[in-house]
């Protein structure tokens, strides 16, 4: 198959940038008009605070400013994305990402400013400008921060060092995307080729066992090569974390991170010793995996291989919309309403084309469309990436439309919920309507693969985030062969003894980029855990629970996430939540460990 030029994909399966702006020309213009205005903040510093009025102006004037840049960087980006290689809009991404620097630091004055107002000065400053109402929850955030926020001076010379701080993350990303280098190997048509990121997703898969191995071995060889230069990097970025959490006199780099949402270490916490006292359940089906392949020895590189081959479940791109809505029907008309306008609208750009970025995602800002961009192929992983992305989508709708623009987005603390709890929904939608044990099997291999993929493994990355963090913090020098030590024996206790030991597994920390994101990996495990309660209330729950998780949708950030939660049904202070996940878990890997003892021999 060949992949078509960006030009010759078809009009009405691109997404339509125009209503973000007519033309590049209404851009530049856009883009001339915002740098002005941030040339003029500056202005605001001298009477920001010195009346309720000033204030609120101020913050106004802010927030209409930084709500024009996000169209901006939106147009960029994403026309940027359908093809790689332009020059042209790459010049607008580097141009939209300096002016947004610009931004963060014109404004760097805003929270020490309102950290210096004592809470009587704040209170009669809302009764002089009721309309300071208005950001009642985002003046309380920013009041929160007042043990942790330095003075203005200090704050822009930290805001001024960001580059300077970037250096760890800038080096990994060049040297892992540009100047790294894997080896031939060999695919399953005998042919030596080059190996990549993307191939080697596919290829360790594959049925051929030596395949798989050749491949993982080809990727870790290279690694390995590495892993010095890497764990400087790693390192690096651990030491800016620690750095930046003492400075602003956190207890530790996990709290500094966790504040930003307000999010309590015990969620964290809860999580990490929810998901150790339910390891046997994830060496239980890491066995089964073993019984399946009939292997003496299995590896790691034997993680990723289907165990019940392909199913009979294609979809076109349109077969997949209409099995969406069918599937998404428990959430509501007022849900499916706007499905429909996500399917109809140009909104989704659908094809592989070439140079187009890979994988997917949900965009835009608060005054464009929730634009999804995919990678279509006709298979059910597409069905399954095209209900999450709309999950996002939705969110972002439902958000925007009732949310004013201070509160008009989500914190990624519970982005991954809407998404993935649409996963959840299509998951139980199949189980409700496949009789077929073959295809039962693959839809619950899926669903177990996922689980394992994320609650388990992405919690398995966040214990070794933490750890790693306090061992810097304890003057413990973070070299590749403390990493490969400390990750290695990890790794072993989470898949238990039926996995061999001593591959080249404990190089994984080189070539997972989420340990350069500030303790932001285990946001994924706690959404798919929250994702599976949901899914069960709102296919199987009250009325009143599926009103509860649209209304989260419809929240944006106008609460603190976990009380957002709270609101939705799930406290995930509490491993109630995790708990239901894991009964879940467990229930359908019983039904697949039946399916394959009675049709797999």
């Amino acid at each position: 198959m060949t992949i078509p030029k960006r030009k010759d994909v078809p009009v009405n399966l691109t997404w339509d940038l125009t209503r973000v702006y007519q033309s590049d020309n209404a851009w530049e213009d856009a883009y001339n008009q915002i740098k002005k205005e941030i040339s003029t903040l500056n202005d605001l510093q001298v009477n920001f605070t010195n009346s309720g009025h000033n204030l609120y102006a101020g913050l106004t004037k802010i927030l209409l400013v930084q709500r024009q840049l996000e169209k901006i960087y939106v147009y960029a980006t994403m026309s940027s994305d359908v093809d790689t290689t332009n020059a042209h809009y790459l010049n607008y991404v580097a141009r939209a990402q300096a002016i947004a620097s610009d931004f963060a630091a014109t404004t760097a004055f805003i929270n020490p400013a309102i950290l210096n107002l004592s809470q009587e000065k704040l209170t009669a400053f809302k009764q002089e400008e009721p309309r300071l109402s208005e950001y009642d929850h985002l003046l309380e955030q920013i009041a929160q921060l007042k043990p942790h926020t330095l003075t203005f001076e200090e704050e822009k010379l930290i805001a001024a060092a960001g580059d300077a701080l970037e250096t760890s993350e800038n080096t990994y990303n060049v040297l892992t995307n540009s100047d790294l280098e894997y080896g031939y190997v060999e695919n399953d048509q005998q042919e030596m080729v080059q190996l990549s990121d993307g191939l080697y997703s596919v290829l360790i898969q594959s049925q051929n066992r030596a395949v798989r191995q050749g491949a993982f071995e080809s990727m870790y060889t290279t690694y390995e090569q590495f892993q010095n230069s890497l764990a400087s990097t790693l390192a690096g970025v651990v030491k800016k974390h620690n750095y930046i959490a003492k400075v602003h006199h956190y207890d530790s780099a996990q709290k500094s991170a966790l504040a930003e949402n307000n999010i309590p270490s015990v969620v964290y916490d809860t999580l990490i010793k929810a998901v150790d006292k339910h390891l046997n359940l994830l060496h239980r089906y890491v066995n089964l995996r073993k019984k399946i392949l009939n292997l003496d020895d299995l590896q790691m590189w034997d993680m990723y291989v289907p165990l019940t081959g392909k199913p009979s479940l294609t979809y076109t791109f349109e077969q997949a919309k209409a099995e969406a809505k069918k599937a998404l029907i428990p959430l509501g008309n007022d849900y499916l309403h706007q499905v429909d306008y996500l399917f109809n609208n140009r909104v989704i750009d659908v094809v592989e084309s070439q140079h187009k970025t890979t994988g997917a995602y949900s965009g835009g800002a608060y005054d464009t469309d929730a634009y999804e961009l995919l990678n279509w192929a006709d298979n059910v992983d597409s069905l399954y990436t095209l209900v999450h992305e709309t999950g996002h989508s939705v969110h972002s709708m439902f958000t925007r439309q009732n949310q004013p623009y201070v509160y008009g987005d989500y914190p990624i603390f519970v982005a991954e919920i809407a998404s993935t709890t649409n996963e959840n929904i299509l998951t139980e939608y199949f189980l409700q309507n496949i009789t077929d044990p073959l295809t039962r099997a693959f839809v619950l291999n899926y669903y177990l693969d996922s689980f394992k993929g994320t609650l388990y493994r992405q919690t398995q990355f966040a214990e070794f985030e933490q750890y790693i963090h306090q061992m810097d913090a304890q003057g413990e020098p973070l070299t590749a062969d403390f990493l490969n030590s400390a990750y290695g024996k990890l790794n072993q206790r989470y898949y238990g003894d039926a996995v061999e030991a001593g591959s080249a597994i404990d190089k994984e920390w080189a070539r997972i980029p989420h340990f350069y994101y500030n303790f932001y990996v285990y946001q994924y495990a706690t959404g798919f855990a929250a994702a599976t309660a949901l899914a069960n209330k709102i296919v199987y729950g009250t009325v009143q629970q599926k009103e509860a998780y649209i209304n989260f949708l419809k929240s944006g950030s106008s609460n603190y996430p976990v009380t957002i939660m709270q609101a939705a049904g799930v406290d995930m202070t509490k491993p109630d939540y995790l708990e239901e996940a894991f009964t879940t878990f467990a229930k359908r890997l019983e039904e697949f460990e039946t399916i394959v003892n009675n049709n797999f021999k």
